[in-house]
């Protein structure tokens, strides 16, 4: 419940702090001395749009702060959490800042939110019932959900919403799949033909340096012959070659060597060359031995190498790439293969949560219309005590031609307050202080199973008095017997059921007017009461009166 509203340099407020406690709070005072201000800076922290207007002349902004005990309202906790808003001993602070030059800021428990985060939470918290900008009852979603709480379907529509949900998930899911098969099956001919030329190709990444080089040994397969053969015959096989030259310097030497053993190291190295030139001379003679001009063989290596640079070019830049193009080719020709499976199979999956979600609903219509006209009577049998004495109430189950989270159909409130005339829909004929008391008399009925746990009345006592006001007085008490409810009015009647009575006055401070908020004592009470009667409030027979009406409240 709302357990402290603090105002400063709203309109014009200065400096306002409303304590509230459960059960029924009223707020009364003179015409003009600012009450419905304080219901206006509730809406503001309820997520009403800001303008600058609303700060108080002078100063530099305005400030709404309310504090609400989250005791028993996991569901708040959890969607706190969600948005990513700690809490800590249950407590939950709304702050809305309004600047002079325009700019507005918003904070849930001192971080930083945006005005609609704020507006969401404190509408869990908060039932605003005024002018009809802010008035719930206003909303088909919420005329929705009030047939749902007296039906005792909440779960149901919940399970509805869930299977929606889970049906849209899988549609979304198959109509990406279409679209992908659409894109896909109509290039499959070119990508089948891309794939096929990757493939056909056999590509070895590690390839095109070794193709490169036996390409030029079969281009210059005669020269390297020849030149092979030229080398062999130096070195090894003709006559005076360097071997013979080698191995007579060899043998002069060795004999020196007899004579001087230092000349063995350049004896060595002698030798040692003597090895290299004859396994050279091997090797040069093995070579052009094994070099065979094979023009066959060349075009082959050269068809390769065009092969290959073609590839390069569409597919690169280079051969790794080529064959990573074939592979996501592959993959997408495997899709493609696929997709009539995996289109079959998610039809059927979106077919089956539709199924799920259309059984669901049918379940839930059906508790829903039948509920629809004892909510109906129910509500129209409260109406006379309340002011409208042959006002018709109807609850309409409109049909959807397609389906919603929200269920199978729509449901509109329909209600005629004078006799000969159609019900029409709410916003059409009901004026704010009708909507109230058609919304009074909903929450005395949803009073044990209604979740939100503050609920504010302005313009309810408009037009009426008398045995009506009692009558209006009476189903505030009993829904405040499972709500914090707080009342701005004029009625007397109202203001002695009230376990706290609030006083707002207009004084000045500094020239500027002021309004101050102040908790009446039970003699304070007594003279509000003598007033609001329409005596004289120093008057003993107005005290009496009141006195009267005040001990008539408090005994029930």
């Amino acid at each position: 419940m709302l357990i402290e509203l603090r105002i400063r340099d709203f309109a014009v407020i200065d400096d306002l702090r409303l304590e509230l406690g459960p059960g029924l709070n009223v707020l009364t005072g003179e015409t003009g001395a600012g009450k419905s201000i304080i219901v206006g800076a509730l809406s503001l922290l309820l997520g009403e749009r800001a303008s600058s207007d609303d700060v108080r002349v002078g100063a530099e902004r305005a400030v709404i702060e309310g504090v609400f005990d989250l005791q028993g309202r996991d569901d708040v906790l959890q969607q706190l959490s969600d948005l990513g808003f700690d809490t800590d001993d249950h407590l939950l602070i709304l702050r809305r800042e309004v600047q002079a030059e325009g700019r507005n800021r918003a904070w849930i428990n001192g971080s930083p939110a945006t005005a609609g985060s704020v507006g969401v939470v404190g509408t869990c918290m908060v039932d605003l019932h005024g002018q009809h900008e802010h008035q719930t009852l206003l909303r088909p979603a919420a005329q929705r959900d009030i047939l749902d709480a007296w039906a005792g379907c909440r779960e149901q529509a919940a399970e509805v919403r869930a299977l929606f949900a889970a049906w849209r998930e899988a549609e979304q899911a198959l109509d990406k799949r279409r679209t992908r098969a659409h894109e896909v099956a109509a290039q499959e001919d070119f990508l089948r033909f891309q794939l096929n030329e990757i493939a056909s190709a056999r590509i070895d990444p590690d390839e095109e340096g070794e193709l490169n080089a036996r390409a030029r040994r079969l281009e210059h397969a005669r020269e390297l012959g020849q030149g092979a053969d030229a080398l062999h015959e130096v070195l090894y096989g003709g006559d005076e070659s360097l071997a013979d030259h080698l191995s007579a310097a060899l043998d002069r030497l060795r004999g020196l060597v007899r004579l001087d053993a230092e000349l063995g190291v350049p004896l060595e190295l002698l030798e040692s060359a003597y090895h290299q030139v004859v396994e050279a001379a091997r090797v040069l003679g093995d070579y052009g031995a094994g070099v065979e001009q094979d023009p066959g063989a060349l075009n082959d290596a050269l068809q390769r190498q065009e092969l290959l640079f073609r590839l390069k070019r569409k597919y690169g830049p280079e051969l790794a790439d080529v064959v990573t193009t074939g592979e996501r080719l592959a993959q997408e020709v495997d899709e493609l293969d696929r997709s009539s499976h995996d289109l079959s199979a998610l039809e059927a999956r979106t077919a089956a949560r539709l199924t799920e979600w259309t059984e669901a609903a049918e379940r839930l219509s059906a508790q829903r219309t039948a509920a629809a006209q004892r909510l109906a009577t129910e509500v129209e049998q409260l109406l006379p005590s309340l002011g409208m004495e042959r006002a018709v109430f109807r609850v309409l189950v409109h049909p959807r031609a397609e389906p919603a989270a929200g269920g199978a159909e729509d449901i509109e409130f329909r209600v005629s307050l004078n006799p000969g005339f159609e019900p029409r829909p709410l916003d059409r004929v009901a004026s704010g202080g009708e909507l109230s008391r058609i919304m009074l008399a909903l929450k005395a009925l949803l009073a044990r199973v209604d979740q939100v746990p503050t609920l504010i009345f302005d313009e309810i006592d408009a037009g009426i008095g008398g045995v009506v006001a009692t009558g209006v007085a009476r189903e505030l008490v009993r829904v405040a017997e499972h709500h914090q409810v707080f009342v701005i009015t004029h009625l007397a009647q109202l203001a002695s059921r009230a376990a706290a009575h609030l006083h707002v006055q207009k004084a000045e401070r500094d020239g500027v007017a002021a309004t101050r908020v102040t908790r009446l004592s039970d003699a304070e009470r007594v003279r509000e009461v003598a007033r609001m009667l329409g005596g004289d409030p120093d008057s003993e027979t107005s005290l009496d009166h009141a006195r009267e009406l005040l001990g008539a409240g408090l005994r029930g």
